[in-house]
């Protein structure tokens, strides 16, 4: 029985019109006026400067909430997938047992501490007002007083660069599953990020095969390696 396991980033969602990270056009690369995009997706900024962070993540992740699954979330939809993306577009395509290491879009959680077991609820996004925008977030996300409350307000359930990897974000499950593969092929990742470092050193340690489709992949210290110098939608296309 085949057991690959799919771990996926940006260049999945190109397809959908969705902006990759580190791009020219990449999420990353735009800012705020006063902060660059690393000091604006953190948890410190989320607590200080709740105005600030929320406008910015609702300009450049909430947008983009009705773009839909293209062909790559179609073809992976019965397989078993990590996606770094917080799109959702796999769940839109009908996987139903995807892992989104990183969070979702759609969804957000009481602002709790790290590592506490909270729940998921959907964001009422449709409900913003961007013609009173801060105002309309403030309400959405319960922030009173100008800064988020422990399990009173809100907080959008996506893993910030200064939070780290919690059962929240399914990460136990996420480590057996790269265990028990018998290949992981990475589509569409810089290799950039802690889970595609965990998943390499776990293939590494267990001499699990790995493929990289990316149209400029990262070369990896790996002896097993297989390079597919294309897109993620070339890919599909070409294997069928």
């Amino acid at each position: 029985m085949d057991n690959t396991l799919y771990i996926t980033g940006a260049g999945v969602s190109a397809a959908s019109g969705i902006p990759t990270f580190r791009g020219e056009d990449g999420y990353w690369r735009i800012g705020s006026k006063n902060y660059t995009p690393m000091e604006m997706a953190t948890r410190h900024m989320y607590q200080n400067q709740p105005d600030q962070f929320l406008a910015w993540y609702y300009q450049r992740f909430a947008t983009y909430r009705d773009h839909g699954p293209n062909e790559v979330h179609h073809w992976l939809a019965d397989k078993n997938v990590i996606t770094q993306n917080i799109d959702g577009l796999d769940g839109k395509a009908g996987n139903r047992d995807y892992i989104a290491i990183h969070g979702r879009l759609d969804q957000m959680t009481v602002f709790h501490e790290q590592g506490d077991v909270v729940q998921t609820i959907t964001t009422p996004w449709d409900d913003v007002n961007e013609e009173a925008l801060v105002a309309s977030l403030f309400n959405i996300f319960a922030i009173e007083k100008g800064a988020p409350q422990l399990y009173r307000s809100y907080k959008p359930y996506v893993l910030l660069f200064d939070e780290y990897y919690t059962d929240l974000y399914r990460i136990t499950e996420a480590q057996k599953r790269m265990l028990s593969a018998d290949k992981m092929i990475f589509i569409g990742t810089s290799f950039s990020v802690n889970i595609t470092q965990m998943a390499l050193q776990i293939a590494r340690s267990m001499s699990i095969p790995i493929e990289v489709v990316d149209p400029e992949p990262t070369h990896l210290l790996h002896d097993n390696v297989t390079y597919h110098k294309m897109t993620a939608l070339e890919y599909v296309q070409r294997i069928g």
